[in-house]
């Protein structure tokens, strides 16, 4: 399970580097350091543009509790507001975010997602199917 963790989280790394890393192609035609993104050579980045702006998520789930463990451990997972078991949370993949699940990777379980879903839709996820359903009578 560690082991997993520490690769996925280094696959994520990986892939958040080349993510934000790009090529500049205007050839010195303006001021690349001093201008912000996006301000200059618009017309430069085409379809780079739009792989810069989709963005993943890590879905966090404590799986192991942090009792007994040290206080900074303790620390970490309050800061990425896991507060007991089973709980999950959503975070942009970042080096920052990285780093707290490496700090904690014994204890949660992480996945990459495309999109952050919200309270309701991680509740219903995990409601069960009834097994049946109400036909309403037809109007007549």
């Amino acid at each position: 399970m560690a082991c997993f963790a520490v690769n996925f989280v280094a696959h994520a790394l990986r892939s958040l580097k080349s993510y934000l890393s790009f090529q500049h192609s205007c050839r010195g035609a303006c001021t690349y350091r001093g201008a912000s993104f996006g301000s200059h050579c618009a017309r430069d980045y085409g379809a780079d543009d739009q792989k810069i702006n989709t963005m993943s998520f890590f879905r966090i789930t404590l799986m192991r509790s942090a009792i007994g463990r040290p206080k900074r451990t303790q620390g970490v997972l309050k800061a990425l507001g896991l507060r007991r078991r089973m709980k999950t949370v959503f975070y942009p993949v970042s080096h920052d975010v990285a780093g707290q699940i490496m700090k904690v990777k014994e204890l949660v379980k992480v996945e990459e997602v495309a999109e952050a879903k919200t309270k309701d839709e991680l509740s219903a996820e995990r409601r069960p199917d009834p097994g049946f359903f109400i036909e309403r009578a037809v109007p007549r």
